[in-house]
């Protein structure tokens, strides 16, 4: 196929996908500008490498790729320390401690090691089948299971602590 079918073919994907690929990085890095910077880059790398795609239906999922390898790039260069100023800590340390119980599902997600909650977004907020999440991360359908089952244990562990 011509490259220049490729690039119709992958603006196409862009275009109706962007939302969805705008979810993605943002369930990273839960932040406008970084995740539309993770989309500027990963667009960028599709272009540079259109040439290595073999099947052109599956521009999508190799889409999808590209934005989860490109935020977790991102978070490893990023890794945000926030410094507090004794007077400001001062400040926010004279309320009262919050009564709520209920972890929120998100702060719960961000807990878990990487590769669990890729699995868990692709699969429960992006609704990718199994065998499209295996193809994203390059991993077995049998590893992508386990690692579900695991991290949606983790997950459920995580919010039973939290209710305690």
């Amino acid at each position: 196929m011509k490259n220049k079918d490729l690039q119709a073919i992958l603006v196409t994907c862009i275009t109706e996908y962007k939302e969805d690929f705008y979810r993605l990085a943002y369930s990273y890095v839960k932040n406008q500008e970084d995740a539309l910077d993770i989309i500027q880059e990963s667009i960028q790398k599709a272009l540079v490498s259109l040439d290595r795609i073999q099947d052109p239906g599956s521009i999508k999922s190799w889409m999808y790729k590209i934005i989860v390898r490109t935020s977790i790039d991102f978070l490893r260069k990023h890794k945000r320390v926030s410094v507090t100023d004794d007077e400001t800590l001062e400040f926010l340390s004279t309320g009262q401690e919050d009564t709520y119980t209920d972890m929120d599902l998100h702060e719960a997600l961000d807990e878990l090691p990487l590769t669990y909650r890729t699995i868990i977004v692709l699969r429960y907020f992006e609704d990718l089948k199994l065998e499209e999440i295996a193809e994203i991360m390059d991993e077995h359908l049998s590893t992508v299971k386990t690692r579900l089952y695991r991290g949606l244990k983790l997950l459920r562990i995580n919010m039973t602590e939290e209710e305690q």
